[in-house]
């Protein structure tokens, strides 16, 4: 950079910089500012990321120390609110999953996670996160079922299934059922029922991966009990009856009853898929474990973390010797489920109702007075904002076509990617050029966690 000697008033010379070039104060600012930023291990000192580094691990702490430092270096903070900034910039918890506000309308959203699990569940959880006598009989000392509790609690909730069992998701269930029963042998199956089961599964890849053949029957939309007749034989390891969960065909159809199929002499599995233990008032055409067992079913499988509201995990039941069958078989300890979530589904099963059971259950008109009562605290503070009715689906497969009444706030558009990348993330959905969190799925205790998020993202 070039440079000239300038007289001052007292004779000295002093450098000064080109027009247009910074001057040395400016470097030296920078340069000062920067020296100004407290070292790692300085910062480490602070009693709350001392206590954050016990809580969450060193790693994590000294991430946030170091995102930190790059805002001071950046002059987005001052160099003394760099402990302050790495505080703020510890996560709730050494994981990288992090809790959101489900406001999409969806009760059981597969990309949230699908069911929240209740208080009870999750404090179950916690208990069983040490030493657990999952397999062990506490009163003999001697090794015990493993979950025997659980499976308990399981089969109380479905009085006509002799037996149940656990594995860990649903399409796990339907594995180890095609398996043991079937590999080398037919499965019997509607064409109509050759369904996707999301992210690109398709159920006719997952029964052949098992080492059985299918057998498809009838066409898309009308397949008899005459149709299955026709191909059963000593080849048949089962009829597979499923049920289509993401859709609906309507018009001229006709399916086989479970009632009509038992009538066959071979064994019948009935997938239900979202995991209804027993008839619900809301969902009448959403089949139940109980109502199929009760009709002639062999062995209903289902998924635990959708309309059961637990944990993820394959529920069979069936009949004793079957169901000993599937449990005996060496697949069984490659799917079984850890005592975690043998803790989750017992706590769903026995304890308070669940929050996708109060979702399901809520009253629109209270809804509605929740999202005006929101809308009108939140317009105080000059946010564009109002409540409108709105419409919930269950998701995860369930109840195709089934749309809940309920109510939401309105709010622009360019919130919602704000809303999803908060201190509390919420995701919505989007309507009409407007960005709508839909309270069906939101519990009444969030309220304020929500008008919390809207205001921050406003503030954005």
């Amino acid at each position: 950079m070039e440079r000239q000697a300038a007289a001052d008033g007292t004779g000295e010379r002093r450098a000064t910089a080109a027009p247009g070039t910074d001057g040395p104060s400016s470097r030296g600012d920078t340069a000062d500012v920067r020296r100004r930023i407290p070292r790692t291990d300085a910062v480490l000192r602070d009693p709350r990321l001392s206590r954050a580094a016990r809580r969450l691990g060193p790693r994590v702490v000294k991430e946030a120390v170091r995102q930190a430092q790059e805002q001071a270096r950046a002059g987005s903070i001052a160099p003394g609110q760099v402990e302050d900034a790495a505080v703020a910039l510890l996560p709730a918890t050494a994981g990288g999953l992090r809790s959101v506000i489900n406001a999409t309308g969806v009760l059981l959203h597969t990309n949230l996670g699908r069911a929240s699990l209740s208080a009870a569940a999750r404090q179950a959880v916690h208990e069983a996160g040490g030493p657990t006598d999952v397999e062990l009989d506490l009163r003999t000392g001697v090794r015990a079922r493993r979950g025997r509790t659980a499976l308990r609690a399981l089969g109380d909730q479905v009085p006509s299934a002799a037996a149940v069992h656990v594995v860990n998701n649903g399409a796990a269930a339907l594995v180890l059922a095609a398996t043991a029963l079937a590999a080398g042998k037919d499965i019997v199956i509607s064409r109509g029922e050759m369904v996707e089961i999301g992210d690109g599964f398709r159920l006719p890849d997952l029964l052949v991966s098992t080492g059985a053949r299918l057998r498809e029957v009838g066409t898309t939309n009308r397949t008899t009990v005459a149709d299955y007749a026709a191909v059963i034989g000593p080849e048949t390891g089962f009829v597979l009856k499923v049920h289509p969960s993401n859709f609906r065909i309507t018009g001229f159809t006709r399916a086989a009853e479970t009632g009509e199929l038992a009538a066959l002499g071979v064994p019948v599995v009935v997938d239900i898929g979202s995991g209804l233990p027993a008839p619900h008032p809301l969902l009448p055409e959403e089949p139940d474990a109980e109502t199929q067992l009760r009709a002639g079913a062999s062995l209903v499988t289902a998924s635990g973390d959708k309309l059961l509201g637990g944990p993820q995990c394959g529920l069979l039941l069936g009949e004793a010797e079957l169901v000993r069958t599937l449990s005996r078989h060496p697949l069984a300890r490659a799917l079984r489920v850890d005592k975690l979530t043998l803790a989750a589904l017992e706590a769903t099963l026995t304890g308070p109702q669940t929050p996708t059971a109060a979702a399901l259950a809520a009253d629109p008109a209270d809804l509605m007075d929740r999202a005006l009562r929101l809308a009108d605290e939140l317009s105080a503070d000059r946010i564009d904002v109002r409540a409108v009715e709105s419409a919930a689906t269950v998701g995860g497969g369930g109840a195709p076509g089934v749309t809940l009444p309920s109510a939401a706030l309105s709010l622009p558009e360019s919130l919602a990617a704000v809303l999803r990348t908060g201190a509390v993330p919420v995701v919505g959905r989007l309507e009409a050029g407007r960005c709508l969190l839909d309270l069906r799925a939101v519990p009444r205790e969030d309220d304020e966690r929500l008008a919390d998020a809207v205001r921050s993202a406003a503030r954005r």
